[in-house]
C-alpha cells in the first residue's frame, strides 16, 4: 500500500471565514513539506498565478533568507509562508517594501496582545531585541508591472539550546502569547494586516507608512555599525529609514543615506 503524505497543519478551508473584510483575496495552499515556499511560489508567479496566491509548509528542507542564509523550518516550531503580490509600475516603487511587510507583521502581533515587537533595518522582525522573524522580498519585472513574492518566517518556539549558531540571538512568539494562538487564527490575523498594509503601499508607496515604521523601529536613536560581508562598513547614530526605505545614519560625516548591509547594534 502507498503511504500517504503526513497531513499539514493548515487547514485552507479554515482561513476564509477568518478574514473578514479580505475574504476572497487570499488563495491558500499548504504543503506538509517544501524546498523553499518562496522558489516555489516564484515559478508559479511565473505561469500566470493569481496576486494572493499564498503557500504556506511546516517544513521547508531549503528556505532561504536575506543575503543566501538559509531559512530551515520545522512543524510546530514555526509559520512560514510566502505570499504573491502584483503592483502597478516600475520596481522603483517598490522601494521600502520589505519595511512595509515587517510593519504589517508588527501590527497584527500587537494586535493579537504581543508586546515587545518591534523592527529593524531592513527585514527582521524583533521580540525585546531577540529576532522573532525575518522577511525575504524578491521582485521580478512583469508586461503589467512588478511581481512580487513576499516570505515571512515566525518562530513560535525556541529553537533547542545549542542547536544551531545565530547572528543574533532568537526569539518566539510563545515568550509573548501563552497560549499561542491557534495557527488559523495568527495566519488570518497577518494576512488581514498584510492586506490593509499592501494597498496602502500600493498607492502611496513607503512613505505613507514611514512614519509608523519609525514608531516601531527598535534601534532609533541607538549606536550601531553597518556591515559589509561581515567588515564593518561605518558607524554612527541609526535614524531610520527615509520615506524611500533607505537607513539614515548620523556620521561624523553626516548624514548618509545606506540602500544595503546588515546592522548591529554598537557598544555605546
Amino acid at each position: 500500500m502507498a503511504q500517504l503524505p503526513p497531513a499539514c497543519q493548515i487547514d485552507p478551508g479554515r482561513i476564509d471565514p477568518l478574514l473578514g473584510p479580505a475574504r476572497g483575496r487570499f488563495m491558500v495552499e499548504a504543503l506538509a513539506e517544501c524546498s523553499s515556499t518562496n522558489t516555489l511560489l516564484l515559478e508559479r508567479a511565473r505561469q500566470g498565478a493569481p496576486s494572493g496566491s499564498l503557500l504556506i509548509a511546516d517544513q521547508q528542507t531549503a528556505g532561504r533568507g536575506r543575503r543566501g542564509r538559509s531559512w530551515l523550518s520545522s512543524p510546530s516550531a514555526g509559520l512560514t509562508f510566502s505570499l504573491l503580490w502584483r503592483f502597478n509600475g516600475t520596481v522603483a516603487r517598490l522601494a521600502g517594501l520589505s519595511l512595509a511587510v515587517g510593519l504589517a507583521v508588527a501590527r497584527a502581533l500587537e494586535r493579537m496582545g504581543a508586546k515587545g515587537v518591534g523592527l529593524k533595518w531592513p527585514n527582521d522582525i524583533l521580540l525585546d531585541g531577540g529576532k522573532l522573524g525575518g522577511i525575504l522580498v524578491e521582485l521580478e519585472s512583469e508586461p503589467a508591472g512588478m511581481l512580487a513574492v513576499i516570505g515571512i518566517g515566525l518562530n513560535l518556539q525556541l529553537p533547542p539550546a545549542g542547536e544551531e549558531a545565530f547572528l543574533h540571538p532568537p526569539a518566539a512568539l510563545a515568550q509573548a502569547l501563552s497560549p499561542l494562538p491557534d495557527r488559523h487564527r495568527l495566519l488570518a490575523d497577518l494576512l488581514l494586516e498584510l492586506a490593509v498594509v499592501l494597498d496602502r503601499f500600493a498607492e502611496g508607496g513607503f512613505r505613507v507608512l514611514r512614519a509608523d515604521w519609525q514608531q516601531q523601529h527598535s534601534w532609533q536613536g541607538q549606536p550601531v555599525r553597518l556591515l559589509d560581508g561581515g567588515r564593518v562598513d561605518r558607524q554612527g547614530i541609526c535614524l531610520g529609514a527615509d520615506e524611500y526605505g533607505a537607513l539614515l545614519l548620523q556620521t561624523a560625516s553626516g548624514i548618509e543615506r545606506c540602500l544595503s548591509g546588515d546592522l548591529s547594534l554598537r557598544v555605546a
